[in-house]
């Protein structure tokens, strides 16, 4: 009885051991032409300017751009404000140990002072890939590597562990999700 007790347990540790060890062989892998830029997609990705200017171009066209715009921003709201205010609040995991693990200051960005898990940034990229990926079939694959290319960012500027990447990724599935059925545009397209 106590074996499957402790089987829970173990598994969590065994998860965060990998989590770990995938930090850190990011940490440890010299990548000097990508550093700069992947420092840069990260900061740019802060309070979701990304996602807002592209929302903001699409909103200047009419039909679906400005319903992909619409649905893309409520997916970005409900995305921040579950990973922010209910997921790092409920989990309250400490950000990774940067030093200890020696990412090289050229990757580096500011620490963020909230919890690590999850991604807030990468769910909130990847609601709006999602989301207007639905409405607007020709931007979902380059919306799509965008928020890849987000979620990456966090963990090799040293900010994340990919666990955390993974959680905030599924949780942007969920929001897109929840934001195209409460706005209902799928049905509204159809009619079009």
């Amino acid at each position: 009885m106590p074996e499957h007790n402790s089987a829970p347990a173990g598994v969590l540790a065994d998860l965060r051991a990998v989590d770990g060890a995938l930090y850190a062989a990011v940490a440890a892998t010299p990548t000097p032409a990508l550093d700069t830029a992947l420092r840069r997609l990260s900061r740019t990705a802060d309070h979701s300017k990304i996602s807002l200017a592209v929302a903001g171009g699409l909103a200047l066209v009419p039909g679906r751009p400005r319903q992909a715009a619409a649905v893309g921003i409520a997916a970005v709201a409900l995305a921040s404000v579950t990973a922010n205010l209910l997921g790092k609040r409920v989990v309250r995991r400490r950000r990774p140990d940067r030093e200890r693990a020696r990412v090289i200051v050229a990757r580096q960005v500011r620490m963020p002072e909230s919890a690590s898990f999850p991604s807030g940034h990468t769910a909130s990229a990847t609601a709006f890939a999602t989301a207007v990926g639905v409405v607007l079939p020709p931007a979902a694959v380059p919306l799509g590597v965008l928020a890849v290319a987000v979620g990456y960012s966090r963990v090799h500027t040293g900010v994340h562990y990919p666990g955390d990447v993974a959680a905030g990724a599924v949780l942007g599935f969920a929001a897109a999700a929840a934001a195209l059925t409460v706005l209902r545009l799928p049905p509204l397209l159809a009619r079009q």
